[in-house]
């Protein structure tokens, strides 16, 4: 059976395809050439092309607005502010291109510096428990700083792909033949992808992202959204534990605390990964839980948490492993 984890990072994987093939077979695009969206190989315009023409009353061109600009953008606004509000930042930590990116580099910076990122404080420990053991080595920067470049200019190059034509941007990459503008783009895109992607990452994630910010202002207005919740009561069997889910934590936040302190939350559940596998031999199995509904008001609770019943409403461990 496929762990969690290893699940997420097929579904992060083949979103990154998606993400980079979409505009190549006009999934999704804005043509700037010809000044509209394309939306699965359809011109997606406003319509207003017959008022100019004199085909079409003001009042039709208003309700082609309405339709064509103003329905499908509140549309796609309130489809994501409702998952997130049930369920926090999934897209995030299951989807999101970006963060993909964060968490491979993530793992190569481990494994050269023994630090998620350059602004941690202290080094992670040798190994967590139940975890593999954490070799580092600086020769591992040799092969970070290129995997940055490569993505930087991955993504800066997949975002040009969606305001001018991809075949365009392709075929002039493959003869060396772009114009000014677009070798200007690539230039400082992936100038400005590799300095985010080698000091930010996840900083950009917590406190830059807009997207990712206004989905965690929806998570936060519901106190019964999808949250990871810690068995304080089992909280002894930390004692034994060097932190692992803290250690394991992308975003480095500190999954034990309350909600309002894991505003950033990912929902990437690496926390409860770690927790499954430091607590293998616990009976009572692990002490971080997926929780939602009343059993998520303990972990939203700012002030002083209700005690219950540990298994009520958690997600079962075997399930999470």
């Amino acid at each position: 059976m496929i762990d969690l984890q290893t699940r997420r990072r097929l579904t992060q994987g083949a979103f990154f395809i998606v993400f980079i093939l979409a505009p190549v077979f006009d999934v999704f695009r804005l043509d700037l050439n010809l000044g509209h969206f394309i939306i699965l190989g359809q011109d997606w315009t406003l319509g207003l092309d017959g008022l100019l023409e004199h085909r079409i009353s003001p009042a039709e061109a208003m309700m082609n607005i309405f339709l064509r600009g103003f329905v499908p953008i509140i549309s796609v606004i309130g489809i994501v502010i409702f998952v997130a509000f049930k369920y926090g930042r999934l897209y995030c930590g299951w989807l999101c291109p970006h963060f993909s990116v964060v968490e491979t580099l993530n793992q190569v910076m481990t494994r050269a510096i023994g630090k998620h990122s350059l602004w941690d404080r202290e080094p992670l420990p040798a190994q967590d428990k139940g975890a593999e053991r954490r070799t580092r080595h600086l020769a591992w920067l040799l092969a970070f700083f290129p995997l940055a470049l490569t993505f930087a200019f991955l993504w800066a190059t997949a975002l040009l792909t969606y305001l001018l034509p991809p075949m365009e941007i392709y075929g002039n990459l493959r003869h060396g033949a772009l114009t000014p503008n677009q070798g200007l783009f690539l230039t400082i895109g992936t100038l400005v992808f590799f300095l985010e992607f080698t000091l930010a990452r996840h900083l950009f994630c917590r406190f830059g992202c807009a997207a990712g910010l206004f989905q965690s202002i929806a998570w936060m207005a519901n106190r019964k959204a999808l949250v990871v919740s810690f068995e304080r009561q089992l909280a002894a069997a930390c004692q034994s534990c060097s932190n692992a889910c803290d250690n394991a934590c992308p975003m480095r936040l500190k999954p034990r605390t309350i909600k309002r302190h894991m505003f950033a939350c990912t929902q990437c559940a690496s926390c409860v990964s770690a927790c499954n596998l430091a607590q293998a031999d616990n009976p009572h199995g692990s002490l971080l839980h997926w929780h939602s509904g009343e059993n998520a008001l303990d972990k939203s609770d700012r002030a002083k948490s209700r005690s219950r019943d540990p298994g009520q409403g958690a997600i079962p461990v075997a399930e999470m492993r």
